[in-house]
């Protein structure tokens, strides 16, 4: 019988395109996956409120799911899901020095009951159930994200923005648009998958996972770190790639399909040396 692998797949740039529409063969590509056996999970950026839709959309059932670039794990029980596993950090200190150089963005947290509160409207950011308030509201309670929105910056001025405030102290993820998404100290989404791969016994070294953005970096390392897969998606940056183990296709091209196909075929075997 082939071993079961733990299946970790971001969402943005992955599973999905920027209209948020399926990256072509995804669906029947997890389905077989899924099918023969093996757990197939999502670990990505976005809130639960923001990827439940997505587990739902690919037909998964995972006991665990990544969301926050691993600072919350949802665990399924009998009547939903659980915020099973959730990092928390005082946001005080990096909302100085952010409001400080960015005094006109908009700013997000997430607390730990999974509850958003933010500054300012922040367009492609699930606000429901949120509630508007002070910045000094802001930094009142421990958070699990600090999510930085301005329009007006792109990613460069992010990287600066970090350099300069001094941010080394925290984990950081700048998105594919104008977006700075702030987490505690040395979590990402590898040490979440972690957490979820001792808790479901599964072997050693079966594990792969995929991704496109700079907060996938961790978990590649991760996987690779202890004999496993990870798979950089075609259009993601030059460090990305150079992080994984394998390049596919582009997101457009359907490179996650092609990448889980050998899951079915020869589970071990890289496709394309990162690099290539």
């Amino acid at each position: 019988m082939t071993a079961r692998w733990l299946v970790g797949l971001d969402v943005d740039g992955t599973i999905i395109l920027q209209d948020e529409t399926m990256s072509p063969g995804v669906p029947e590509a997890v389905a077989r996956v899924r099918d023969a056996g093996h757990v197939v999970t999502i670990a990505t950026g976005r809130s639960w409120m923001a990827t439940e839709r997505w587990v739902d959309a690919l037909e998964i059932t995972p006991e665990f799911v990544v969301c926050s670039n691993g600072a919350v794990t949802m665990r399924r029980v009998a009547d939903g899901w659980d915020r099973w596993h959730v990092e928390v950090f005082d946001p005080r200190v990096v909302l100085s020095l952010l409001t400080d150089r960015l005094p006109e963005a908009h700013y997000m947290v997430e607390l730990e009951s999974g509850q958003r509160l933010f500054t300012g409207e922040m367009d492609d950011w699930t606000l429901d159930g949120g509630r508007q308030v002070t910045l000094e509201e802001l930094g009142a309670q421990p958070v699990s994200r600090v999510v930085v929105v301005s329009p007006g910056h792109d990613e460069e001025d992010f990287h600066e923005l970090v350099a300069d405030a001094g941010l080394n102290e925290v984990s950081y993820a700048i998105g594919w648009t104008a977006w700075l998404d702030i987490a505690p100290q040395g979590v990402d989404k590898g040490t979440a998958l972690a957490r979820v791969h001792t808790e479901l016994g599964i072997n050693g070294a079966q594990v792969f996972v995929a991704g496109d953005g700079r907060n996938d970096i961790g978990m590649f390392g991760w996987s690779l770190g202890i004999g496993g897969r990870a798979v950089a998606m075609g259009q993601a940056p030059t460090e990305v790639k150079d992080a994984a183990g394998e390049v596919t296709a582009d997101v457009a091209e359907g490179g996650l399909a092609r990448a889980l196909d050998t899951l079915l075929i020869h589970p071990g075997a890289p496709q394309v040396e990162a690099g290539e």
